[in-house]
């Protein structure tokens, strides 16, 4: 059994627009000839590449389909370079990431901007907390991903990038009112801002602190530099990291609560592939992530 590209390609489309419509659109064909394109797989395969879901959404089967289509793009990309094609006779080639949301609001997008004007690609983010970026390399969604995860995932490589430190912090006026007095009476009462339910970032300082997680009042802000707004005007206190933090504190705008500071340990992991772009991509970000980021 061999697998066409161009249905491979074909199924990568439609779960990344969602549609078969939106696919469409982008291969340049009609609705029909993607329905035709996908159910010619299917019968091929003996089984299911898609769920008609809104959006439409990948089966496992699928899954290793859009996993073969994204190799394959990479390994025509490097062909192509290889071959000595000039870049501008060639598309670009789309690089799916995965990327918290601290890393892409502070450091993360200095090396995608390098790499854009070294190279023909265009980079598709996909933003997810760092536990559960490794996630999206597992079901091949994307290539690459910043992750808190050490151990590589199956058929990827790992790197160290650094620690992402963390600070709790508030605005002055927001100390005066909420923290006076006793310190753990007044942290179980003052409200925090949380990223969103599966934040353990203030629980972990708080703990610390000798103070019940569960007892303070929260906010749910998420989006990351929504998130430092929300705590710069006075919302509640949080954790932000130093490399978003740092100037507002210098200027007086914040100040640090005291507390030890929360590291995060951050780890690239990537397709195992023997890959020059893919290789380029790695090398920009490791280096840059270790320039700026705490050793672990």
């Amino acid at each position: 059994m061999k697998i066409s590209f161009e249905l491979a390609e074909t199924v990568a489309a439609v779960v990344d627009e969602g549609t078969l419509d939106a696919a469409a659109r982008r291969l340049h064909v009609t609705p029909s000839a993607v329905s035709q394109r996908i159910k010619a797989l299917e019968e091929q395969l003996g089984r299911l590449v898609l769920v008609r879901s809104k959006p439409v959404r990948a089966t496992d089967a699928g899954r290793a389909i859009i996993r073969l289509a994204r190799q394959a793009a990479l390994l025509e990309h490097d062909t192509l370079a290889e071959l000595g094609a000039d870049p501008e006779d060639r598309s670009r080639t789309s690089v799916p990431l995965a990327v918290n949301a601290d890393s892409l609001a502070t450091w993360f997008l200095g090396p995608l901007s390098r790499l854009s004007q070294q190279h023909p690609v265009v980079f598709d983010l996909h933003r997810d907390d760092q536990d559960f970026t490794a996630g999206l390399l597992e079901s091949g969604t994307v290539m690459g991903a910043v992750t808190s995860r050490s151990a590589p995932v199956a058929g990827c490589r790992v790197a160290t990038l650094g620690a992402m430190r963390y600070e709790a912090v508030a605005t002055p006026a927001y100390v005066e009112r909420w923290l006076r007095g006793d310190r753990a009476a007044a942290l179980a009462d003052a409200p925090l801002v949380d990223f969103d339910r599966r934040d353990d970032l203030q629980k972990t300082w708080l703990a610390g602190e000798g103070v019940d997680p569960a007892r303070p009042p929260r906010h749910y802000v998420p989006a990351s530099n929504d998130f430092a707004t929300a705590v710069r005007l006075g919302l509640g206190w949080a954790l932000l990291p130093l490399l978003q933090s740092a100037d507002a504190i210098e200027r007086g705008e914040l100040v640090p609560l005291g507390g030890a500071p929360v590291d995060v340990a951050l780890y690239w992991q990537q397709w195992n592939l023997s890959s020059p772009l893919l290789d380029a991509i790695a090398d920009e970000i490791v280096a840059h992530g270790r320039r700026v980021l705490a050793p672990v």
